[in-house]
């Protein structure tokens, strides 16, 4: 029995809102000392042997194309792995988490940019449209009339945060088709969580981790949970419902299903952290969903999409980076 559509629309909304977890679990580590690099090993190292299981069950047969895409797997960990998600909790340390997935996303159009100045792929009209409007968005949610506090380097870390996304998406439309998804997502974490342990480990980058009690949720909890949550429910669960639902819609539909990660992660962070940003940023942040959106009607539309076809579904950092 062929499966239906709905059931892939659900699978990708559920990874939409696993994927949207990972910035309210992050923030109670952050407020208890944890540093950026830290919380990228544990979750991505947890994930990677989680995952690894699975990715050597669909690898039998195929070794040998995993030995002809390490470079690839390589590059998708430090760009779209660590680069990205140290960026992102790094910005959800200086702006609410809704903030700093707006900020990521705009990595979509970061993409338009690159394919136009790369390879000379000139966006049509709605694709410049959409490019336009998430940039007015952008200057409302970066709130440039003054009601609200917004830190710099929240900025600065989350545009850190889009360029890693955008390598993401640029690496995954270059993906072998031999190469199962999951083995490039297990891989591309265990690179991305083995780099980031080894320059932690020459001081250039902090690894502070405490195991105590946090607070989650306004609750006293241990530290465990967090990271289960980060690991399990925001990249393992999120990546297998988003590959299912992949499978079933298509790289395009599911990934456009995947914009709603953006309200969702505004939603958990307000329901479970009371962080909300400002009328004015909820508004850029339409904007910026409303812009990215255009951008990817566009791709559906058009004969030659802006973005390559992925291989994967969304990002692991959404968040992820994703």
């Amino acid at each position: 029995m062929q499966p239906r559509p709905a059931a892939g629309a659900g699978l990708a909304l559920l990874s939409a809102v696993t994927f949207a977890t990972s910035g309210t679990f992050a923030r109670s580590l952050i407020e208890a000392g944890w540093s950026a690099g830290a919380l990228v090993v544990a979750r991505v190292g947890v994930a990677a042997l989680v995952l690894a299981i699975p990715a050597a069950l669909a690898m039998r047969g195929k070794w040998h194309v995993l030995r002809q895409n390490v470079s690839a797997i390589g590059m998708f960990g430090l760009l779209g792995v660590a680069l990205a998600q140290v960026c992102f909790f790094n910005a959800v340390r200086h702006v609410p988490v809704g903030v700093a997935v707006l900020l990521e996303y705009l990595g979509i159009i970061l993409v338009v940019g690159w394919m136009w100045l790369r390879h000379g792929q000139r966006p049509r009209r709605l694709t410049v449209a959409g490019a336009v409007t998430a940039v007015v968005g952008l200057a409302f949610v970066l709130d440039l009339t003054g009601t609200a506090s917004f830190h710099p380097l929240g900025l600065l870390w989350g545009l850190g945060a889009a360029i890693g996304l955008a390598g993401y998406f640029v690496l995954a439309g270059r993906v072998d088709p031999r190469l199962p998804s999951v083995a490039m997502a297990s891989g591309g974490m265990a690179v991305g969580a083995a780099v980031l342990l080894l320059v932690g480990l020459t001081g250039l980058l902090p690894l502070r981790a405490t195991f105590g009690a946090v607070t989650f949720a306004g609750e006293r909890t241990t530290w465990l949970l967090p990271i289960a949550g980060l690991s399990l429910v925001a990249a393992v669960i999120a990546y297998l419902a988003g590959v299912a639902g992949t499978r079933i819609l298509g790289p395009r539909l599911s990934s456009f299903l995947g914009l709603t990660e953006v309200l969702f992660a505004v939603l958990i962070a307000w329901l479970l952290l009371n962080e909300l940003p400002t009328a004015w940023q909820l508004f850029g942040g339409a904007l910026i969903v409303a812009g990215v959106a255009l951008v990817r009607l566009d791709e559906l539309r058009g004969s030659a999409p802006v973005l390559a076809p992925a291989a994967l579904p969304e990002p692991l950092l959404a968040g992820d980076a994703r």
